[in-house]
């Protein structure tokens, strides 16, 4: 079975088909930049040029960077144009793909799905935290499998700071910071969650998941097991189609 799934960044806008049998994009993923500023219409034309791209017709699963409420209304923005908030992002995106059946979800908590189902964390019990390191930082948080939506723990204070300020790779490519100071950040971040929720593992996502092999080394002193996202950058679009799959059902 084949879904479509769109996961919605501050820097890009990536999807394809998914294969959910498999888990995996059923064909190479296609990319459009986010514009700036990231606006509801500006978002949904690039939505639609994705779709658009492989000629799609059926169910749409998209994520978006900030608290999605009752599988539609925009509550948070932090890292696209604020005027997105108390948009109702399912309506624009129906409306702007013709009519299309559309699910929207943050975009962790797909990631998280996806990497709960068919990744790293599958099979596992008690708490797990998914933490997705990219423009900002996105957590899943799965207590027994079962998500907690929204949590948006890339917005805890650190040292006087939003978190995902000070420890997403957004802030290690502005910064110019080496893979061990970041790994320093990252560290003293993971400890903060640590000793509020206890997890038993932390899946690391995002694109630097891909280059997991530079930086957790660097991390010490952590309780809870630290293993990196085994879809890697595609576990959101992967995440969307499955929820997706979920309405359509």
């Amino acid at each position: 079975m084949q879904i479509f799934g769109l996961d919605i960044g501050g820097s890009g806008i990536k999807g394809a088909p998914v294969d959910l049998d498999r888990g995996d994009l059923a064909q190479e993923r296609f990319k459009v930049l986010t514009p700036q500023p990231a606006t509801p219409d500006g978002v949904a034309d690039g939505v639609q040029q994705v779709v658009e791209h492989y000629g799609w017709t059926g169910p749409v699963g998209l994520t978006f960077p900030g608290v999605v409420t009752d599988g539609s209304t925009i509550r948070t923005a932090a890292n696209v144009d604020r005027s997105w908030i108390d948009t109702d992002a399912r309506a624009l995106f129906s409306e702007r793909l013709g009519g299309l059946p559309v699910t929207v979800v943050n975009d962790a908590d797909a990631a998280g799905v996806a990497e709960m189902h068919f990744g790293a964390g599958r099979d596992r019990r008690g708490t797990v935290i998914l933490l997705t390191f990219g423009t900002g930082i996105g957590s899943a948080l799965f207590i027994d499998g079962a998500l907690v939506p929204n949590t948006e723990l890339g917005h805890l204070e650190l040292h006087g700071h939003d978190a995902e300020k000070r420890a997403s790779s957004k802030a290690k490519e502005d910064e110019d910071l080496s893979w061990e100071h970041w790994a320093h950040r990252v560290q003293k971040y993971l400890a903060h969650v640590e000793m509020l929720f206890s997890p038993e593992l932390f899946i690391v996502g995002g694109g630097v998941s891909r280059k997991s092999h530079k930086f957790l080394h660097y991390i010490e002193g952590i309780k809870a097991e630290i293993v990196p996202a085994q879809l890697q950058n595609n576990a959101g679009i992967v995440g969307a189609a499955m929820r997706a799959a979920e309405k359509d059902g």
